[in-house]
């Protein structure tokens, strides 16, 4: 017997895929526009009013630059979807969220994630420094593990994890590290010979977006186009 359902059922493979869908044609019906270089952030204008909602899975937070607009699309969302109002937003996947209303600033940390992660690497007692990496420091694959000794002295610091672990910091909110999160990838090493490439975007005097990563090519010289 074959049954075809009329409703997702969460669980399914297809559930998130049609969750979306859903959702996709509910705000864009609403005037939300899709950003074009990521599905789950959504905007819209109102002439000088703004608002910026973002959904992971089934969480939305939402920013706006007028209170009214903002109380508007909470009510038509809550007629569209069974969904309760936590307020303001204080903590979201990991990435906790301040405010200074005074000096009109808004600020985010991770630093309970990286707290998390210097417990799980056996951290927690190391020591802080102003700088991320020595000058002149560089990777090889040279400095891999060769011996028995090196290979269990390195069993419960696995690479990967820790590379990636690093990794959602500075996406996130870590521009200060980013160069060298790049080079534990492999960037600028001397076995490829490949350069690395950064750039960073302010906005009223804040980072807004940054990126450290390796060039698709080895140059011979600063003139050579990439």
């Amino acid at each position: 017997m074959v049954c075809r359902l009329k409703k997702s059922i969460y669980g399914l493979k297809q559930a998130s895929r049609q969750w979306y869908l859903k959702f996709d044609s509910v705000v864009t019906e609403n005037g939300f526009v899709e950003n074009s270089l990521d599905e789950w952030i959504y905007f819209k204008v109102c002439g000088s009013r703004l608002i910026v909602l973002v959904l992971y899975v089934d969480d939305i937070l939402l920013a706006s630059t007028d209170m009214k607009l903002l109380l508007e699309t909470k009510s038509f969302l809550s007629q569209s979807f069974e969904m309760k109002d936590l307020g303001e937003a204080y903590f979201m996947l990991g990435i906790k969220i301040t405010r200074d209303r005074k000096r009109w600033l808004l600020g985010i940390s991770q630093e309970s994630y990286i707290d998390k992660v210097l417990r799980r690497f056996s951290m927690e007692n190391c020591s802080g420094g102003d700088l991320p990496m020595s000058k002149g420091d560089k990777f090889n694959k040279s400095q891999c593990p060769e011996n028995d000794f090196e290979k269990n002295a390195m069993k419960n610091k696995p690479y990967t994890s820790l590379a990636g672990s690093l990794m959602y910091a500075q996406v996130c909110s870590r521009p200060d590290i980013a160069f060298v999160v790049s080079m534990l990838d492999h960037v600028g090493d001397k076995d490829d010979l490949k350069s690395t490439s950064g750039f960073v975007f302010l906005m009223a005097g804040g980072t807004i977006s940054w990126s450290s990563s390796k060039q698709t090519e080895a140059t011979l010289s600063t003139m050579h186009a990439i």
